[in-house]
């Protein structure tokens, strides 16, 4: 009989509530990718790319003229320089960033922070390494649209000999909250003090709204040269399907990483780096994400108010959290979130599938990347729910 190497995974709930969704046809604000297409100059970059004969392998740290813009694109941003060389990988999505780093850092029986709710993929890779890891766990006030913040002393109650690592994720998915200065002040004084290392999932990094800066792990320079900071051009770019991200760390760091990555992936598809180098040279589409999505995120939130759901902060990402207590407190979230789809056309995902161990919960994430007449639809209906 075959041993699993990952016994608790099965089918993840995006999958089984996507499925539900067609099989009920309901509005899918599920899953998280947008249903609009990207800048069709975009994609005509990699036509154009094809045409002139970038086929081949790229360098195994990526396409040197794409690590120059993402150099350039952190430097401006973040005040940070990495060295398009030694210090910049171009990976096969964020996930794989994230997959790869774990290999890399974690050894058998380190322990890991992750930081709850957190993305499905991070339990998994630590335990893929043989890595343990332990949860600490966002906290809110009573009030139903309280935002969730991360309780930094229980961060530093949870470390112990073995800890290697900590995980964060800002703008996190799927709270829709963001690291603030304070927050990045103390996980580097946690970091630094203990001597650990930092997985920064910073995929949502250009969706920031109301003013907000972005914090990156990258602005703070002792945390700097502790972290691996991960983005993503799929999220950034409206191309999920692409699987196109990057991960910046020291040059130590991306060494090991590299290792791994070299017989993970190799390298990543040629012409969509070319595409991308060249996009970035107008820095303008990733400037102004946090204002096209704020306004989806206002149309979304303003439609929720003509509804019994109650709306939690959203500060980033394009994600909105909703308190459905008032509609079906009976139900669990998982059962409430099957009812939704089956009954009312609208699918949504449980926050109990962003935590390693049960909770009791009546939050549901909702998606607004997409058009607003798919908002506009859903809207509709969940305000007769």
């Amino acid at each position: 009989m075959m041993h699993s190497r990952l016994p608790d995974v099965g089918t993840t709930i995006f999958s089984v509530m996507s499925a539900l969704a067609v099989r009920h046809d309901a509005v899918n604000l599920g899953q998280g990718f947008p249903d609009f297409d990207c800048d069709p100059t975009l994609v005509q970059a990699v036509t154009r790319a094809m045409q002139d004969g970038h086929n081949q392998y790229p360098p195994m740290g990526g396409w040197t003229p794409l690590r120059l813009a993402i150099v350039e694109k952190i430097a401006a941003l973040y005040g940070h320089r990495y060295d398009p060389e030694t210090e910049i990988t171009v990976t096969a999505g964020a996930t794989q960033a994230i997959l790869t780093t774990m290999l890399a850092m974690v050894h058998p029986g380190d322990e890991v922070i992750v930081i709850e709710p957190a993305y499905d993929s991070y339990v998994p890779a630590i335990r893929l390494a043989g890595g343990i890891p332990v949860f600490v766990r966002m906290q809110r006030g009573a009030a139903p649209d309280s935002p969730f913040h991360v309780p930094w002393d229980q961060v530093r109650e949870a470390i112990g000999h073995r800890t290697r690592m900590i995980v964060v994720n800002s703008p996190n998915n799927p709270t829709g909250t963001m690291l603030t200065a304070d927050d990045l002040r103390a996980l580097e004084s946690i970091v630094v003090e203990h001597g650990l290392y930092l997985l920064a999932d910073e995929v949502y990094e250009h969706m920031v709204f109301d003013g907000l800066r972005h914090e990156s792990a990258s602005r703070y320079p002792a945390l700097a040269e502790r972290s691996i900071v991960v983005s993503s051009f799929g999220k950034t770019f409206h191309v999920t399907g692409w699987k196109i991200g990057y991960a910046a760390a020291p040059a130590a760091l991306s060494a090991e990483f590299r290792k791994v990555h070299q017989f993970n992936v190799f390298t990543v598809n040629t012409p969509m780096q070319v595409a991308i180098a060249d996009y970035l040279r107008d820095p303008a589409p990733y400037l102004r994400l946090g204002e096209f999505y704020q306004v989806k995120r206002d149309f979304f939130r303003d439609g929720l108010r003509a509804t019994r759901f109650t709306s939690l902060p959203s500060s980033g990402t394009y994600f909105q959290i909703a308190d459905y207590s008032a509609i079906r407190d009976d139900l669990p979230d998982v059962q409430f979130c099957q009812w939704l789809t089956r009954e009312k056309g609208v699918a949504a995902i449980p926050l109990s599938a962003f935590h390693e161990r049960p909770i009791e919960s009546t939050l549901i994430r909702f998606c607004f990347a997409k058009k607003e007449a798919t908002l506009t639809d859903a809207l509709e209906r969940l305000a007769v729910v």
